[in-house]
């Protein structure tokens, strides 16, 4: 047997399957990364059993996707999900099959797959079956579609991304075939969920080659049809240029919308469909980053920034730079701040208002960011009498 956590864990469930008359394999990415001695995080299971006939073998089931097929099973306190084998009509939105029919034939389940290193199988006691010569390309390091690429990508326009989201994850290169059928068809994301493009786009700029897969992008045309960046081909390019293996998906973000933009991020980010407080993060990096450029790292640009957009500043000043990272640097700077928050200043709003004899307003806002500068400048210690005195002198109080 594999030996492998996840494989392990998922074992009973394909003897649990064969002792009851059913072919069962583990399929899909688990496969291809076990080949290829890449972390596995989850298995998928493809089975001959319909999901009906899954659930008399299983205890415990649930219903996650059942109209396609897919029941999740619960056993000894993990989850899998079993997949009946199927066939797949037509894509009437170029993303989801408009009708799935359950087969019994391993083979005509991995033929409706999307590449050839993605449609190999693997029974309980580790033999490859591949009938697409997959882990021939996972040697040539090729990514190849299964079959006819224009086929592939007209049914499921998302695949176009997701080549090149592999060519990220891997450092593949793409077959000859592959590579055109994805010019042509470039223009089917415009029926893709931005949501979906996210998804693929941020694990293009996790990638180990991001360089690889930004070039994709933009020699497919793939770029053209992405929110916010069809008039963005010169920053892709500079970007593609540039060494990037050091920056996560959000330090990606933030060169992109830092190159790409002019004053508009927040539009930009938007039109990604990004949570909230992811956008919040990736405009207060671009800030930090302008000003960082603009007066060079000091006390108070620190403080303002706070410890993680500082870093996330740090990794991309230092790829625009072409140098190594100053983030070790940064994040020891930012110990040595007297203070790194309001809440630590030792004076409040109350002591302002007892000291002045003045009402509620907004001078208080002021009077604490002015002493939080001077605090953070070293001008005086962290005190409330010290403090007291200084707003005195300004003729603040």
């Amino acid at each position: 047997m594999i030996d492998d956590p996840f494989f392990k864990e998922a074992f009973p469930i394909l003897q649990a399957l064969e002792s009851a008359g059913y072919e069962a394999y583990f399929v899909g990415g688990a496969v291809r990364d076990l080949f290829l001695n890449r972390p596995i995080h989850d298995v998928d299971i493809a089975t001959s059993a319909t999901p009906d006939e899954v659930k008399t073998v299983f205890l415990h089931t649930v219903d996650v996707g059942i109209e396609h097929g897919t029941v999740l099973i619960l056993l000894n306190g993990h989850s899998f999900e079993v997949t009946t084998f199927r066939t797949e009509s037509t894509y009437s939105d170029f993303r989801r099959p408009d009708d799935v029919q359950f087969v019994r034939s391993l083979q005509e389940d991995l033929k409706r797959r999307d590449f050839t290193m993605n449609a190999m199988a693997m029974t309980s006691n580790g033999q490859f079956i591949d009938p697409f010569n997959g882990r021939e390309d996972l040697n040539n390091r090729m990514i190849r579609t299964v079959g006819d690429a224009s086929e592939r990508f007209s049914e499921d326009a998302l695949r176009i991304m997701r080549a090149a989201r592999f060519v990220s994850q891997l450092s593949f290169e793409l077959d000859s075939d592959t590579r055109q059928a994805m010019k042509e068809y470039a223009p089917l994301l415009s029926h893709i969920a931005v949501e979906r493009k996210l998804n693929e786009m941020d694990k293009l700029f996790a990638g180990l080659a991001k360089e690889k897969g930004l070039s994709v992008l933009i020699e497919t045309g793939l770029f053209l049809f992405l929110p916010g960046l069809s008039s963005q081909k010169k920053a892709l390019v500079q970007m593609k240029a540039r060494t990037l293996k050091s920056l996560n998906a959000d330090q990606m973000w933030l060169l992109i919308a830092y190159e790409a933009t002019d004053r508009h991020v927040t539009d930009f980010l938007r039109n990604w469909r990004m949570s909230a407080k992811r956008i919040k993060r990736i405009e207060k990096g671009v800030r930090t980053l302008r000003r960082v450029r603009a007066e060079g790292w000091h006390d108070v640009l620190l403080y303002e920034a706070q410890l993680e957009a500082a870093v996330d500043c740090a990794e991309v000043e230092a790829v625009l730079d072409g140098r190594e990272s100053k983030s070790t640097d940064v994040i020891a700077h930012w110990q040595a701040l007297p203070i790194k928050d309001r809440d630590e200043l030792d004076i409040t709003g109350s002591d302002l208002m007892e000291w002045s004899g003045k009402q509620r307003g907004i001078w208080i806002k002021e009077c604490l960011i002015l002493s939080e500068k001077a605090v953070v400048n070293r001008e005086i210690e962290n005190k409330k009498e010290q403090i007291k005195e200084w707003l005195r002198s300004c003729n603040l109080l």
